[in-house]
């Protein structure tokens, strides 16, 4: 009985949409569309292709295999010409819409004939098929993918706002507010721009003695120059490098044993502290092994392209596995440093992007010659060798690091050993048919798009000469993907949104001009990312307040034309990071071997398919100042990385990833409420003000100041002091409760009043649940 009623409930709803879409009522959206207004110059880049690429691509774009009559709109060569099945008749004529078919079908009111097609749940609105009559009517000018063309430094926009500006990429984002008639907000107070500043570049907030020299002068230029010479800079740059490099330390797979991989994130950490110059910083991660006479820190660099999963399981095909691992160095290439979905092209040609599966797999041939086996280990004394395969080692050895390698932080380890590159004699690649490793069609040899930018016949057919094509001056996509990953780091979402994906199907750019500017500015410095990150925060756009005022919020909800400085949840390491460091539990020290942090007990085991995994079977908690290290050089097993970060959206690092999810759920706020490294920080940091004034009586104030630097308004200070006291007031009857409290973490107790610090520590706690706190605005 209850299924017939909801299939007459169902039907009696459709009925309804039915008569209601009849009368009109759901007219709105087509009638918004019929009332835009057009541009007086259609553009086909930012107005065309998007429609085209959403529409008939599928059918009508670069992929033969789903080509349908033969005709392509990719291309202004094919649709320009005579429609084979159709003589005399052309898909687009030029400044003559009643000739071109193609604007014949998308206005056809006929089922059989309309385009795209009425089975396809595609369907072209009013406003776009008027942009698409007036582009015609303008000459239907086809023009090359943006993202391919090699960026040039336009000239600076006219604004009527000339005091505002401090810098050129002011002015580029007046011009577009001033389009729009919005103004921009006014300057952020010195304590929040001050705490802006540490957190992006050095992930930490500033401490109080940074504070007190700094906040005084209220001089931006030296605030910016203090945090960027900070060893913390490294650190802040290189946890963003990780999700890109995929790092882990473990191998992944099913058995995901132990990986030596930290002293190639020690060498990330140092060259980003000694500024190498993005093209240098790129190049040796490549084919720094390439490099004439190559150094051991150059070739350390590669172990970039050994970040990938790699299996240690018995029963593989070793050559499925040795191919995958190829596949992945070119899929990280495609996203990561080119900001392209080159993956696409595994199988068949790229659906929408002019990249076809012959040019996947001559970029896959560039990492093609590596000495490796599928199965990567080095084989037990009783086991068969034939089965195993010892990956290319470099062996650093404790008198190494005293010199050359001076920035690995071994401690008391005599030697380690850590996988890099190391090319064989030269294999022939072939195309896969399907993308199957066992499938092999037609050879070929090294070579990159054509579409992007042409491989000299001057570069070596090598990861070296493709580094060299990477970091010229003319490849339209490297520099600005880059300086786009570098805004979004900063403002929270990138110039181009999709900032793995700079093709047909990803965003457009909300500035463009000002995208090209600074992507030809910063090759013109050297490739120099501090002077990079120093101009983006010397703009009064970066230094605006975050408010969101009436006029921002109607006429640019998702503030893409930063009216506002950004507000946004940081990352699950910052948020850590920032309460160690408030607290002053965090151990600064640089580099060196990953450490476990407090965990919940049996994930580990749980994720085990078997009982004797090696050293990876169980999760044993690091003790004393290892529990309190950067969140950086936690350990991070793939099959289970830390629980707190993937809770706040940190991806499994099985892939290159180049953009993380921003989530808020329950789960979050469950753990700042009950995670014991926030407890124990909150402790810790009530206990030490007590121990150090017993009877101030401005304790809350100077714990909220100390945790958000800033002064409490006066509501606040009300609200949190209201709270202490009532809670200092039930634990004075209650001290059992205090101490069961105060027993959070392993860090040493201090002996000060336990009502007193029970209660100071929940107000601690509730700053720390602050949305403020975990923000970055």
């Amino acid at each position: 009985m209850k299924y017939k009623v909801v299939i007459i409930a169902v039907l009696a709803g459709l009925i309804g949409f039915l008569l209601m879409y009849k009368k009109g009522v759901f007219q709105t959206e087509t009638n918004a569309y019929a009332d835009m207004k057009l541009p007086e110059t259609v553009d086909y880049n930012f107005h065309i292709k998007p429609i085209l690429s959403d529409n008939c691509y599928t059918c009508h774009g670069p992929d033969a295999n789903k080509r349908k009559a033969g005709l392509r709109l990719d291309m202004e060569e094919a649709a320009f010409s005579e429609l084979k099945e159709n003589p005399g008749h052309f898909p687009i004529v030029s400044k003559n819409v009643k000739k071109s078919e193609v604007y014949k079908v998308i206005v056809s009111d006929d089922d059989d004939i309309v385009m795209p097609p009425a089975d396809s749940q595609l369907a072209l609105n009013s406003y776009e098929k008027k942009l698409i009559k007036k582009w015609i009517e303008q000459g239907a000018k086809f023009e090359k993918h943006w993202a391919y063309i090699s960026p040039e430094k336009d000239k600076l926009p006219t604004t009527e706002n000339t005091e505002w500006a401090q810098n050129e990429i002011d002015g580029f984002i007046l011009s577009k507010l001033e389009d729009k008639g919005l103004a921009p907000s006014e300057k952020a107070p010195i304590e929040t721009l001050m705490r802006r500043i540490s957190l992006d570049l050095t992930g930490l907030p500033p401490l109080p003695e940074q504070i007190d020299k700094l906040i005084v002068k209220g001089d931006i230029d030296e605030i910016i120059d203090t945090f960027l010479a900070l060893p913390a800079y490294g650190e802040r740059m290189t946890q963003s490098w990780l999700d890109v490099a995929r790092y882990a330390d473990s191998h992944g797979y099913q058995d995901d044993s132990y990986r030596t991989m930290w002293p190639w994130r020690d060498w990330v950490i140092h060259a980003f502290n000694e500024n190498l110059p993005y093209d240098e910083f790129l190049t040796w991660q490549l084919a720094g092994d390439l490099l004439p006479n190559a150094t051991k820190e150059q070739i350390l660099a590669t172990g970039f392209n050994r970040n990938h999963p790699i299996t240690q399981e018995g029963g593989i095909v070793q050559e499925e596995y040795r191919v995958n691992y190829v596949l992945d160095r070119t899929n990280t290439l495609g996203k990561g440093i080119l900001g392209i979905t080159l993956e696409c092209a595994q199988c068949h040609d790229h659906k929408y992007d002019a990249i076809s599966q012959a040019n996947y797999f001559e970029m896959f041939a560039f990492f093609n010659q590596v000495d490796e086996k599928g199965l990567q280990m080095t084989a037990p004394p009783a086991a068969k060798k034939r089965y195993f395969a010892d990956p290319p080692y470099i062996k650093i050895s404790k008198e190494e690091t005293e010199n050359m390698l001076s920035f690995i932080n071994m401690d008391s380890l005599p030697k380690i050993n850590v996988m890099v590159m190391n090319d064989s004699a030269p294999k022939t690649t072939y195309i896969l048919n399907r993308g199957q490793y066992d499938q092999p069609a037609d050879s070929v040899s090294p070579k990159t798009p054509e579409a992007i930018f042409a491989f000299s016949d001057d570069l070596p057919k090598n990861r070296l000469g493709l580094a060299q094509w990477l970091t010229d001056t003319k490849n339209p996509l490297t520099a600005r993907v880059y300086v786009n990953r570098i805004w979004a780091m900063i403002f929270g979402k990138g110039l181009v949104e999709t900032a793995g994906d700079f093709g047909v199907q990803g965003s457009l750019p909300t500035h463009p001009g000002l995208l090209d500017w600074l992507a030809v500015d910063f090759m013109e410095h050297q490739w120099d990312t501090k002077y990079l990150l120093k101009k983006i925060m010397q703009s009064a756009t970066y230094q605006q307040k975050s408010e969101l005022r009436p006029e921002i919020k109607k006429a640019d909800p998702e503030n893409k034309l930063l009216a506002r400085a950004p507000r946004f949840r940081m990352s699950g390491e910052m948020i850590r990071d920032y309460i160690l460091t408030t607290s002053g539990l965090l151990n600064p020290e640089l580099g060196g071997p990953s450490v476990k942090p407090y965990q919940p007990a049996g994930l580990w085991e749980e994720t085990n398919a078997g009982g004797n995994r090696g050293i990876l079977t169980k999760y044993i908690p690091d003790q004393g100042e290892d529990l309190y290290r950067r969140s950086l050089y936690t350990f991070w097993k793939r099959t289970l990385p830390p629980p707190n970060m993937t809770i706040f959206d940190a991806p499994t690092r099985d892939f290159s990833e180049v953009k993380r999810q921003k989530t808020n759920t329950p789960l979050q706020a469950l753990v700042l409420q009950n995670d014991v490294q926030i407890l124990e920080a909150a402790r810790v940091l009530a206990q030490r003000n007590i121990k150090a004034q017993p009877d101030n009586p401005k304790f809350v104030e100077d714990i909220f100041k100390r945790i958000l630097v800033r002064s409490p308004r006066k509501e606040e200070l009300l609200t949190l002091n209201t709270y202490y006291h009532s809670a200092f007031d039930q634990y004075t009857n209650d001290l059992e409760s205090a101490e069961k409290l105060l027993a959070a973490g392993d860090y040493e107790q201090i002996e000060v009043d336990p009502a007193k610090a029970a209660a100071l520590m929940l107000t601690a706690q509730v700053i720390y649940n602050l949305d403020e706190t975990i923000t970055k605005e």
